[in-house]
């Protein structure tokens, strides 16, 4: 069996995406959140660049709240995610399941997979 962060960041955050994304909640609040955080995070950087400081911090508190929303929506699944090794590995691990790894179950076909999926099957 392979180790699980074998392959490179996005290879194993994907590997297993769909079996520690089960729970219908937590799939719905992802459609929302991961939006919300990729939003926020272009309208810090846009803020950043015109200085406008105001702007940074609610951008940035968009970015927090869709963070927490999802780690609330991750509490609810049955196999929870690996744990994050760090500060800076947390922070790639975010990064990575907001814009490649979500996008990419989704545009593949997992979400509505797993969210279409009855209770009990798997």
């Amino acid at each position: 069996m392979a180790a699980p962060r074998e392959g490179g960041l996005l290879a194993w955050q994907y590997r297993d995406y769909a079996e520690r994304h089960q729970d219908k909640l937590n799939l719905w609040l992802h459609l929302y959140s991961v939006p919300a955080f990729i939003a926020g995070s272009a309208a810090v950087f846009a803020n950043l660049l015109e200085l406008h400081w105001f702007g940074v911090a609610v951008s940035a508190c968009f970015v927090l709240a869709a963070v927490g929303i999802q780690a609330l929506g991750h509490l609810r699944e049955a196999r929870p995610a690996p744990p994050v090794e760090g500060l800076v590995d947390g922070i790639r691990q975010v990064i990575a399941e907001q814009f490649v790894t979500f996008p990419r179950f989704v545009l593949s076909g997992g979400w509505m997979r797993n969210v279409t999926r009855r209770a009990g099957t798997h």
